[in-house]
């Protein structure tokens, strides 16, 4: 079983253990979990590309794709819980929370100037 999946299964368990009025927390919790899980695999792979000397995309390219990924992912797999445990509005409140993350990166980027299009050799 993946992290993800485990982390899911513990927060489905913590629903049911709590109630639904910590609902939003737990869903909050697991979506900051998983954005953490994001950045340390990002960050893993930049650095190994790094000591390698390769050609590097500019930052965001591989972001993005893990980004897609894991959204996709656990829109899914939260989907599935949260109508497992007949609670809709858990659905929508994990795709809000998804798409908030998904807009949120894409404007942290477009800030930066980063069109994630070109690639750099990292250096100066």
């Amino acid at each position: 079983m993946t992290a993800s999946g485990d982390e899911l299964r513990a927060a489905y368990q913590a629903r049911q253990d709590l109630g639904p009025e910590y609902e939003d927390a737990l869903i909050q919790s697991f979506l900051e979990k998983m954005d953490q899980e994001v950045d340390r695999r990002v960050e893993d792979q930049l650095a190994r590309q790094r000591q390698v000397g390769q050609v590097q995309p500019v930052a965001g390219s591989g972001q993005r794709l893990a980004l897609a990924i894991v959204s996709v992912t656990l829109g899914i797999l939260g989907s599935v819980a949260a109508l497992a445990a007949e609670d809709r509005g858990a659905v929508l409140a994990i795709w809000i929370g998804i798409s908030v993350v998904n807009v949120a990166f894409v404007l942290s980027n477009k800030q930066r100037g980063q069109s994630g299009r070109g690639l750099s050799t990292g250096r100066p």
